[in-house]
């Protein structure tokens, strides 16, 4: 990104609802790659092309949403949505970037799966290598705003060798709360100020964030609770998917291990429809947590179907979108403050070092080494349409499935 780039305004908060879905919904049906290539496409809608919001304020909520549990891409969409049409905007983010492929998996679970095993179907191959130039470019960019010294070089190289070296939830969390420490400690203030640019606009009522941290804790602690109580199969739905959302850092793969442990071994999904699933969830854009779609549609209770799909999904997503809520009002008058804002360019660094570790592996890893040198190919002329020829990255990743389906 040019100096002329970095420099132009960014456009007022305000913005509407409808808007807010079509750019989401364009996202759910063109973000493949997994939660990190979603944090690298909502950088290039919304800081590169759009100017909804500064890169030091992307960063900083990417910061926040690491450290919440749940799916970190999604919060990060409902945090845009909010910044930019209040409520509504955050309910029209999610609903329009996870509605395609719960969709997806609901047909799957409906009968799709005649289709085969589509992971290493050439368009597919092609998606994944547009992942890699995608999560590249979002790399380059971010790093020249958030690391341009060595001080806070170094704090993104130490982050990406920890999280390289032990590939762990709870090293990745860890990672950011280290790079904050060190920010604190060694890294100056800065001198310019916080700008306009620089705030997310979400004018959460204290009450209400304090309301949402209370019912996120009253969910976790009351539906087991409930289930015991009443034995009824959609509310054993919901526990299990809300206790899924909960209690995973990382969101994406990550929640993967989980929901086998609480719908394969309890008997609700049998193994081989939990893989087939699994399978079909790797090929699809949009949040891996829709995952839950088709699990919930598969369940062998009572309750199952589209309206078991429904409460898997919003049962998964719900603590997230809670925390995030209760979190970020806090959060926005936290950043504010010159001490703070010191581990927060800790944190940022942090960030820029875990995306790069994760552009190897998983990105670079599945999404070319696991081809070919022709994906090779495919992941270096999409990032020069990119970087180069400014194109919409939606646009790149069609023309990426394209070229898959045919040379890979």
């Amino acid at each position: 990104m040019s100096d002329t780039e970095q420099n132009r305004p960014v456009r007022e908060a305000g913005g509407s609802v409808w808007e807010v879905f079509w750019v989401f919904l364009r996202l759910g049906l063109t973000s493949f790659g997994g939660p990190v290539a979603h944090l690298a496409y909502f950088r290039e809608a919304f800081v590169e092309r759009r100017k909804w919001l500064s890169e030091r304020a992307y960063a900083d909520l990417m910061a926040l949403c690491q450290f919440l549990p749940g799916p970190a891409s999604s919060q990060v969409g409902m945090a845009l949505g909010l910044h930019r049409a209040g409520p509504g905007g955050l309910f029209a983010a999610w609903f329009a970037f996870t509605l395609p492929s719960a969709v997806l998996m609901i047909a799957f679970a409906y009968g799709v799966a005649a289709a085969g095993d589509l992971s290493d179907a050439g368009w597919i191959n092609g998606l994944k290598a547009a992942a890699v130039a995608v999560v590249a470019h979002a790399v380059l960019g971010m790093a020249k705003s958030m690391t341009p010294d060595a001080p806070r070089a170094t704090i993104a190289a130490l982050a990406a060798i920890i999280v390289l070296l032990a590939p762990h939830p709870a090293v990745l969390v860890g990672a950011i709360a280290l790079s904050g420490v060190i920010g604190l400690i060694w890294l100056r203030p800065q001198q310019q100020t916080s700008t306009e640019a620089d705030t997310l606009h979400v004018r959460i009522p204290r009450p209400v964030a304090v309301a949402c941290l209370v019912l996120f804790g009253a969910l976790l602690a009351g539906l087991p609770g409930l289930v015991a109580l009443t034995q009824h199969s959609g509310l054993t739905l919901a526990d299990t998917f809300y206790r899924a959302g909960s209690l995973v850092f990382g969101g994406g793969h990550v929640v993967l291990p989980l929901l086998q442990a609480e719908t394969v071994h309890p008997g609700l999904v049998d193994a081989d429809s939990f893989l087939a699933g699994y399978g079909a969830a790797q090929a699809l854009p949009g949040p891996l947590f829709t995952f839950a779609a088709f699990l919930g549609a598969s369940a062998e209770t009572d309750t199952t179907g589209v309206l078991g799909a429904v409460i898997a999904v919003v049962a998964i997503f719900l603590p997230g979108g809670l925390l995030l809520v209760g979190c970020l009002s806090f959060w926005e008058q936290l950043r504010s403050n010159r001490v703070a804002r010191r581990a927060m360019d800790g944190f940022n660094a942090g960030v820029v070092g875990i995306l790069a570790a994760a552009l190897y592996t998983p990105v670079f890893t599945e999404g070319v080494l696991q081809v070919g040198i022709e994906a090779l190919v495919v992941a270096i002329a999409a990032f020069i349409a990119l970087s180069s020829w400014k194109i919409p990255a939606w646009a790149v990743v069609i023309a990426a499935g394209l070229l898959g389906w045919i040379v890979l």
